[in-house]
């Protein structure tokens, strides 16, 4: 899923919430599940990786995840693997 797309959902999700279409909770969960597609099934050449804590980032290569992970929650050494 490209960004434009995710963009166009999350739009959408915050249309109803303020329609009175849905609830906080219901938009929240479609917020969310735009995000990790988008994350999961990026376009472009990044990829997605799981550190060992549960923390997701999308990083060119391996090494690129773990010092992204490293960078954001400030573990040492992370392992990380490729989401398929």
């Amino acid at each position: 899923m490209d960004r434009i797309a995710t963009l166009r959902r999350v739009e959408s999700a915050l249309s109803e919430l303020e329609a009175g279409e849905t609830d906080l909770a219901g938009c929240e969960r479609r917020i969310r599940a735009a995000v990790r597609t988008f994350a999961t099934e990026f376009d472009g050449d990044l990829s997605a990786y799981r550190s060992g804590d549960g923390t997701v980032v999308l990083a060119s290569s391996e090494r690129d995840a773990r010092d992204r992970v490293e960078s954001i929650t400030g573990a040492v050494a992370p392992t990380v693997e490729p989401i398929d």
